[in-house]
């Protein structure tokens, strides 16, 4: 009987990941088609190259920040749901108002706004997420979930590069598109909810929700992630550099970010499985095959930049899939929303630091971006080794 029970949760937990991630397909598809295009789309209406790193690392430091807020308000109100819910709205929403944007300001509020959304909305997806998660395996939870997640940011931006080649460059036309997978996306948001009103029901010791602090691995991965979000480029900076050096051509470029996120999302598969295996030291010579990206990228011609931009694409499948799997196991289930909001703000505060120093080194020159950028995720390899030898169990329920 007590394993018919433990099948059925772990059977509803995998639905759960799937339909998550599902929604995260169209959601994905949705804002990250828009994000293939905002530098060029940014550039053509006045911006520069400083400007656009700024608004974008901006818009990063915002959408993590503020999910120390998100993250703390769902774990004391229970609110996951509806906390997610208005995120989800709000990101949906105003992709689509690009395509109104009558000057770069107005662009760059509108962008600055999906990241707001998406910080609403991640703290407690990924907390509900963890719970189906611990029962099929954290790192193939969360793998699964992120490979649906970044195939859905592969065809978004080769849709868009259709409707650019079709209508000639008519970048509010491709905008306004986006507003069909958007309105997909929030009608399987409230299925979702409907199906399933408490996904913390599928971890039953998920109920309790400890006093104290987090633990010292916790605090020391946090750091590393830091160090690896400081020299990780945002992709509008990137596409800026093809455009303004003619590295890849406009018509190639969304072509370019859909290969690097069909790359992230196969990647997120695998490395989730070897996740549940091998652990955090995983993590190790991904970032030092990751760091990579930047020479390829920045300094390379066309067949270079296409490598550097898989490699690039490799690291943002290891941010997005890995990170929030390794931090779970670390801290009590009833503060991981918390603890998710405090990681991801710390993490967005050290990217927008990072995207407006390689933006600012610009008119310095691309070697000393790709030297920023290369040193400052290889200084987070030592920290991974620490926090890999460590040897803290989980925290239990109610404990530091």
């Amino acid at each position: 009987m007590r394993e018919q029970a433990r099948g059925g949760r772990k059977s509803a937990a995998l639905k759960f990941v799937l339909m998550v991630g599902v929604m995260s397909f169209f959601a994905d598809f949705t804002y990250e088609a828009s994000r293939g295009v905002i530098g060029p789309y940014l550039g053509l209406l006045g911006a520069g190259a400083f400007a656009i790193a700024v608004i974008t690392g901006f818009g990063e430091l915002l959408g993590y920040g503020l999910r120390l807020f998100s993250g703390r308000g769902a774990d004391r109100t229970g609110r996951y749901w509806p906390i997610a819910i208005a995120g989800y709205v709000l990101q949906m929403s105003v992709v689509p108002l690009l395509a109104l944007a009558g000057s770069w300001q107005a662009a760059a509020l509108l962008v600055i706004l999906e990241r707001v959304g998406k910080a609403i909305r991640n703290p407690p997806r990924d907390a509900m997420l963890s719970h189906a998660a611990k029962q099929i395996g954290y790192g193939w939870g969360f793998g699964v979930h992120e490979a649906l997640d970044q195939f859905g940011a592969l065809f978004g931006p080769l849709l868009i590069a259709f409707v650019l080649s079709l209508s000639h460059q008519d970048y509010r036309l491709a905008f306004a598109v986006l507003a069909a997978p958007a309105a997909v996306m929030l009608c399987l948001l409230g299925v979702a909810r409907l199906l399933y009103p408490r996904p913390q029901d599928l971890e039953p010791s998920a109920a309790a929700t400890p006093s104290g602090g987090f633990p010292r691995r916790f605090w020391l991965y946090l750091a590393a992630a830091a160090l690896v979000a400081a020299g990780f480029a945002d992709f509008p900076v990137i596409a800026f550099r093809f455009q303004q050096h003619s590295a890849v051509s406009a018509d190639l470029i969304p072509v370019f970010y859909a290969v690097a996120m069909a790359v992230s999302g196969g990647g997120s598969l695998l490395f989730g499985r070897l996740f549940d295996r091998f652990g955090i030291r995983l993590l190790i010579p991904l970032t030092i095959v990751a760091a990579a990206y930047a020479p390829l990228a920045f300094l390379g011609g066309f067949w270079p930049a296409l490598v550097g931009m898989c490699l690039w694409g490799l690291g943002m499948g290891v941010h997005e899939s890995i990170i929030p799997a390794a931090v779970a196991p670390m801290v009590a289930s009833g503060r991981r929303a918390s603890a998710y909001g405090l990681f991801t703000g710390v993490y967005g505060t050290a990217w927008f630091a990072g995207s407006a120093a390689i933006g600012a080194l610009f008119s310095v020159s691309l070697s000393v971006v790709v030297l920023f950028s290369v040193v400052a995720q290889l200084a987070a390899v030592p920290l991974l080794i620490l926090v890999a030898r460590g040897r803290e169990s989980p925290p239990a329920q109610g404990t530091v």
